[in-house]
C-alpha cells in the first residue's frame, strides 16, 4: 500500500483544556484545510489512569481520528514540555512506512485555509516557523552567548550551517530558533527521534542546570533550543523551508505584533496559535476575526 503524502498528528492530555483544544484543531482541519482535511489525523494520549472524557473521545471518533497511547516515561516529567516531547518521538517511529511527511501541530492550533505549504518540496527535509519572540534566542549581530555555546556543542551544530533568520512578532534577526509547535518532516530523516534522545540525553546535566537556575526561561524553552541544535546539525540550510508568516500566527500576541505582516483580521491567515482564548468571557468582542469564524467558534466551545 502506497504511504499517505502527509499526517497530522498532535497530543492531547485527559484535562478540559487540552480536550478542547485539541477538537477544535481537529474540527478546523476537517472544515477548513480543503484537498488536505480528509487527511489522516493521529492524537497521541498518555497512558495513564487518568482517561479522556467520554464525550471527547466519541467526538474524536465521529471525526475520524485516531487515537493512540504512548507510555511516559514519570522521571521526565517535571521538565517543561517533557510529556509532548515523548509524544513526537513515538509519533515518527510509528510513521516511518506510513506517510511521507508528518505534520507536528501543538493542539493550540487551529486551521482556518487550506495549509498547502505543509506539502514540502521534494528537496526539502523540513517546513518550519521561527520563533515568536526573540526571548533566549541568540542575535545574529553579536557573540554566542553561553548557552548556544552549551546547545550547539551538545548538538554537533556546524558553524558553516549557522544562517540569519527573523523572529515572527518582533522582527528580530536572530541565530536559528525554530517554533516546536508546528514542524513539517519526513519521518524518514529521524529528527524528531533526535531531538528526543539528544534532549533527554543532556537537560539534566549540570552545565544545563546552571543556566536554569540563572534564568526560568532556559528551563521553559531548553527543549527548543535543542530542537533548532538538532536541526542545524542534521540538515543544511537548503533542506529547510520556512513557512510563511501565515503560518503558526500567535492569536494572543496580536496586540504586540509590529510587523509588515500582522493581519486585520485571522481570516487572512493560514494557521494560527492561541492560549486558550475562549476562556475569556468576552473573546467574542475581542478576537479580530469576522461573524462567520466567531459563530464557528462559539459553536464548538463549552466553558
Amino acid at each position: 500500500m502506497k504511504p499517505q503524502q502527509l499526517i497530522f498528528t498532535t497530543v492531547i492530555f485527559p484535562r478540559k483544556s487540552s480536550e478542547t483544544n485539541t477538537l477544535l484543531l481537529v474540527e478546523s482541519i476537517r472544515s477548513f484545510a480543503g484537498t488536505l482535511s480528509e487527511n489522516p489525523i493521529w492524537i497521541f494520549t498518555p497512558d495513564s489512569p487518568q482517561q479522556l472524557s467520554t464525550a471527547t473521545k466519541n467526538r474524536l471518533q465521529a471525526l475520524d481520528t485516531k487515537l493512540i497511547s504512548f507510555a511516559l516515561d514519570e522521571s521526565k516529567l517535571p521538565f517543561f514540555f517533557a510529556s509532548e516531547l515523548q509524544a513526537i518521538g513515538f509519533a515518527e517511529s510509528m510513521a516511518k512506512t506510513d506517510t511521507e511527511l508528518l505534520a507536528w501541530l501543538d493542539s493550540n492550533t487551529l486551521i482556518l485555509k487550506e495549509p498547502k505549504e505543509f506539502l514540502i518540496s521534494d528537496e526539502k527535509s523540513l517546513g518550519f516557523r521561527p520563533v515568536h519572540h526573540t526571548l533566549v534566542g541568540s542575535r545574529f549581530n553579536e557573540p554566542l552567548d553561553p548557552f548556544w555555546t552549551q546547545i550547539y556543542r551538545s548538538c554537533q551544530v556546524p558553524e558553516d550551517r549557522v544562517f540569519p533568520m527573523e523572529t515572527h512578532v518582533d522582527n528580530t534577526i536572530i541565530r536559528p530558533y525554530f517554533n516546536a509547535g508546528l514542524l513539517i518532516t519526513r519521518p524518514t530523516n529521524h529528527l524528531f527521534r533526535t531531538w528526543h534522545d539528544t534532549f533527554f540525553g543532556i537537560y539534566h546535566k549540570a552545565e544545563y542546570k546552571e543556566f536554569y537556575q540563572q534564568d526560568e526561561r532556559y528551563h521553559i524553552f531548553a527543549h527548543q533550543a535543542v530542537l533548532s541544535g538538532v536541526i542545524l546539525s542534521l540538515f543544511p540550510k537548503a533542506e529547510l523551508q520556512e513557512l510563511p508568516p501565515t503560518y503558526n500566527y500567535p492569536l494572543h500576541l496580536f496586540s504586540e505584533d509590529v510587523s509588515k505582516t500582522r493581519p486585520a483580521t485571522l481570516e487572512e491567515l493560514v494557521t494560527i496559535r492561541h492560549e486558550g482564548f475562549y476562556e475569556d468571557p468576552e473573546w467574542l468582542k475581542q478576537i479580530p476575526a469576522k461573524k462567520a469564524l466567531k459563530k464557528w467558534i462559539s459553536e464548538r466551545v463549552t466553558l
